[in-house]
């Protein structure tokens, strides 16, 4: 089934901004022309513009800017707004400041009926299914106290209940999203298993580590699976349910059956890039770009914490996202030699969607992109502590771009830089989880800027009011002083020679 129903009427005023943001407003000041020498507009860089875009953006009126909803679009044309009100060309599909792409999504039905010895199970409170599947049971439940079980008789084609286990190893401790991580480990490790045994069902039963997590976590299994058209739907597999300890108590009694109907619904929802641009100086490196990239959605509405339950992505991501602003404004001013191409991708929570699209799909030449210049929550910790992904190896593909960005951060904005987070064996794999990644797979120079992880990180306590805003002017300041350093200089910064993504 494919429907429009929850986006129509953002998808309507979106498009009817389409028409109205085609270009800056006709005042626009015009630009200082400046030698490749002069130093970044630094001035235009000011904190009460990046606190009051900042309050706006991650304000409750949008509702945490759900990928896939009506409040993603909205912002979407918050942000394309107030690129027009700076003055900034549009330069995404057919003259506009949008890039609309599909987002295809599978989710549990809400047909979907689950009995245990004819007992109704609630869907979403009782009982989480793992995956969304078209499958139907009406069988005996068989135990297992152990997975050594599993040898001791065939469990082909059998529906199989066991106690969650916990992983091995644990999630590293005090790592993000820990209890997410527990319960993900743990289903991977025990399911698999359970598969390799031609088992038809798998019921888990939460254990005293997973049981408070699950509101949580359950949250993610009922909002489903997000893709691009472009790319394979899951293969199809056995069911896989979770439940509560007091749902799963009666399967343990040996005499359990179950009873269920598992449907799944596809919908095809838009979401949406947001493309603006500021020329560049020079009247032929103009044609390339110094690609500055953030993401505008977040995670929108989810089960209250503390009576809290929008997610309003504050730091994560309308930090970049308002300093993109901010640095288009300083180019505006003051162009640097090559243009200045500002992307803020859509979905990127629901996978990097957003930028996989414009990877694939640029509204300029892919060529004439000399480097990405990325961000992801630069507002929080300590003052004079950051970090910049993709600055060692094996992350690191263009040795003279990080040159750029360290010297940048040396002569202007001398944080102290945190490079652990680079390491391939850092427990958050924080370098693969950000929109530089797709731009990396397709061959172009890219730098990820950070601030790293905090209590707050996709929470609802991630508020606007708790983003320290004299680092995060510091931090756009650093980002938009390295893409000046790209911009001026005369040879282009390439990718390393055997150069390649690891983890």
């Amino acid at each position: 089934m494919f429907s429009f129903p929850q986006v129509l009427p953002a998808l309507l005023l979106a498009s009817a901004a389409v028409l109205s943001c085609t270009r800056p407003p006709a005042s626009s000041s015009a630009a200082v022309i400046a030698p490749a020498t002069a130093p970044p507009a630094f001035a235009a860089i000011r904190e009460d513009e990046l606190r009051k875009d900042l309050f706006e953006l991650a304000s409750d009126s949008l509702r945490g800017r759900r990928a896939g909803t009506a409040d993603e679009l909205r912002a979407a044309v918050w942000v394309a707004e107030r690129a027009r009100q700076l003055g900034l060309e549009p330069a995404g599909d057919d003259g506009t400041y949008f890039q609309f792409y599909p987002l295809r999504r599978l989710t549990v039905a809400a047909s979907t009926k689950v009995q245990v010895n004819g007992q109704p199970l609630a869907l979403w409170q009782d009982a989480w299914v793992t995956a969304p599947i078209e499958a139907r049971l009406d069988a005996p439940v068989i135990w297992l106290p152990t997975l050594a079980d599993t040898a001791r008789t065939s469990l082909r084609g059998k529906v199989v209940a066991m106690r969650l286990l916990p992983p091995r190893p644990l999630p590293a401790p005090k790592m993000s999203l820990w209890g997410f991580r527990y319960i993900l480990a743990a289903l991977n490790q025990q399911t698999a298993v359970l598969r390799r045994q031609g088992v038809a069902a798998i019921m888990l039963v939460a254990d005293n580590t997973a049981e408070p997590q699950l509101g949580f976590v359950g949250h993610r299994y009922q909002d489903g699976v997000y893709q691009l058209p472009s790319m394979a739907p899951p293969a199809p597999t056995v069911p896989v349910l979770l439940l509560r300890q007091a749902a799963g108590a009666a399967l343990a009694s040996g005499k359990a059956r179950v009873k269920a109907e598992l449907d799944m619904n596809t919908f095809i929802y838009p979401s949406v890039n947001v493309i603006a641009r500021a020329p560049g100086a020079d009247a032929a490196l103009r044609q390339e770009h110094v690609l500055f990239s953030g993401h505008h959605d977040h995670d929108g509405v989810g089960d209250p914490v503390a009576g809290d339950s929008i997610w309003n992505g504050a730091d994560d991501n309308a930090t970049v996202s308002v300093a993109m602003l901010a640095i288009g404004r300083a180019w505006k001013q003051r162009p640097g030699q090559r243009s200045a191409l500002l992307v803020w991708h859509g979905a990127e929570e629901r996978g990097l969607l957003g930028s996989r699209w414009y990877a694939e799909h640029p509204t300029v030449p892919k060529a004439s992109i000399v480097a990405v210049l990325n961000g992801d929550m630069i507002g929080r910790n300590a003052p004079d502590s950051a970090a910049l992904l993709g600055s060692t190896g094996p992350h690191r593909n263009s040795t003279a771009l990080v040159d750029m960005a360290l010297q940048a951060n040396q002569q202007f904005t001398k944080f102290t830089l945190d490079t652990s987070w680079d390491d391939p064996k850092h427990p958050e794999g924080w370098y693969f989880r950000s929109d530089h990644v797709p731009y990396v797979r397709a061959g172009i120079p890219a730098l990820f800027f950070t601030t790293l992880l905090h209590p707050d990180y996709h929470t609802p306590r991630d508020e606007a009011s708790r983003i320290d805003i004299a680092k995060l002017a510091r931090m756009t300041r650093w980002m938009y002083a390295t893409g000046w350093a790209v911009s001026n200089t005369p040879q282009r910064v390439g990718v390393d020679p055997g150069a390649k993504l690891e983890r």
